[in-house]
């Protein structure tokens, strides 16, 4: 996990408010489990990627490639906040798996443009609606101004841990 500059130095103490979300914090992780993920796989694309030996690391490309557009291996990694070979070797190993298809962008014979391969696509759509269950339940019970809240909060915090 990326550490931030400060990390180890001395910092001011939290409001009762800060460790009440702090608090929050822990109770989420039985839902990054990997066996809660697991268990709600789809059988078509668990059973590949439990053959060819793939991650969460692997599977976190996989919803960046839902909106059907192809991605440069570049912009993965951006969006991954990892290195390029990094992200290079993720799409390699599901595109050996046969999760994503690579392909040479017309535009620039040296970009490879990544998307998910049609046949796992129904099965990652039924995956990723059945992981934002829970979450997209708890923001039907938000207004517009504290959804836009919660957005901004967990973009800031994901702003942060990438660094």
């Amino acid at each position: 996990m990326p550490q931030n500059e400060n990390a180890g130095k001395a910092s001011r103490k939290p409001t009762p408010d800060e460790l009440e979300v702090a608090g929050l914090v822990p109770l989420l992780e039985p839902f990054f489990r990997g066996s809660a993920v697991r268990d709600l796989m789809p059988e078509p694309l668990r059973g590949v990627m439990e053959a060819h030996g793939l991650t969460p690391r692997h599977g976190a490309v996989l919803p960046q490639l839902l909106a059907g557009q192809p991605l440069a291996v570049s912009e993965i990694a951006r969006r991954l906040h990892v290195s390029l070979p990094t992200a290079s070797e993720l799409v390699g190993a599901l595109s050996r798996a046969g999760i994503v298809d690579r392909a040479e962008d017309p535009a620039n014979r040296r970009r490879v443009l990544v998307s998910l391969a049609e046949e796992h696509r129904l099965p990652l759509e039924a995956f990723i609606v059945r992981r934002t269950e829970p979450l997209l339940r708890a923001l039907e019970g938000l207004s517009p101004d504290e959804k836009a809240g919660f957005l901004t909060g967990l973009t800031a915090w994901v702003g942060e841990v990438q660094k």
